[in-house]
């Protein structure tokens, strides 16, 4: 089963039948606020994602990488760098590292310059894509953006 990932004006829109909704001045703040019917709460003057919905997320002290998604635990690489598991799903990596290829049962394909997400394979035909699954990928996702960000601004 193939799942689009469609964009608009640069921003997410949607996973499938999943919509990302942003704030009505989107082209000052890029945030996403919802996912779905689930409202996407930040750190106060932040763009720390704090809660998807009812599911609570914590962070390791003083970093950027997940401890736990509500009662899933996270697990990263030794350094810290890559992460490299939410809760029952393992996540898979191109060779240089930087950009996630799988989560589970979902293959993620990208664009031709490999910078942009653009569809998910779920494997398994005749299983649909949960709340679960698609939790784990936007938020796959929306760090992975985030983390791009931040070397763009970094480098510049």
């Amino acid at each position: 089963m193939d799942i689009e990932l469609t964009y608009r004006k640069g921003l997410l829109r949607s996973i499938g039948d999943v919509e990302v909704s942003y704030g009505r001045r989107e082209w000052l703040d890029a945030t996403p606020r919802a996912l779905g019917s689930w409202p996407l709460e930040y750190q106060r003057f932040g763009t720390t994602l704090r809660a998807v919905g009812g599911v609570e997320i914590t962070y390791r002290r003083w970093s950027t990488q997940p401890r736990t998604i509500g009662q899933w635990s996270c697990e990263c690489s030794r350094f810290g760098n890559r992460l490299l598991r939410l809760g029952p799903y393992e996540l898979r990596h191109d060779r240089g590292g930087t950009r996630v290829r799988g989560i589970g049962p979902l293959e993620i394909f990208y664009d031709r310059l490999g910078s942009r997400p653009i569809r998910v394979r779920l494997h398994d035909e005749s299983q649909s894509l949960s709340d679960d699954l698609v939790l784990a990928l936007f938020l796959v996702l929306f760090w992975q953006q985030q983390a791009w960000e931040a070397s763009q601004r970094a480098s510049s």
